[in-house]
């Protein structure tokens, strides 16, 4: 259970750098404009905003990749279930503040994650 807890946290650190890619390079970019549904003027007046928005995902990405390197398990698990919950409250802020669908896609695989994290914490 904690490989695939691992695993889990593992597809969220990298779902993260994903984001980090798409808001610092590709924002006014064909891929970028397509995932976001902007236009190419809204994407170059807000490109300064997104790529500091990228550089927190990048964060998060770190954090989360931090823990799961980290030779202490037990901090380690610590820095996971803390990055994990920044990603959850930044992935439902988003979802009420931008789209419904940053909740599917940033807040609920890391709420996955962090529920197998725990199971698996309980099953040691």
């Amino acid at each position: 259970m904690n490989l695939i807890a691992n695993v889990l946290v593992a597809l969220v650190a990298a779902l993260h750098i994903y984001f980090l890619v798409l808001e610092m390079f590709l924002w006014t970019k064909p891929k970028g404009l397509a995932t976001f549904g902007n236009t190419i003027e809204k994407a170059q007046a807000s490109a300064v905003l997104a790529a500091n928005q990228g550089l927190y995902n990048g964060f998060l990405a770190a954090g989360l990749i931090w823990g799961l390197l980290h030779p202490n398990l037990a901090f380690g698990f610590q820095i996971k279930v803390f990055f994990l919950l920044c990603v959850i409250v930044a992935g439902l802020y988003g979802g009420y503040s931008v789209s419904k669908r940053i909740i599917m896609v940033q807040a609920l695989p890391a709420a996955v994650a962090l529920i197998l994290l725990w199971l698996a914490r309980a099953a040691t």
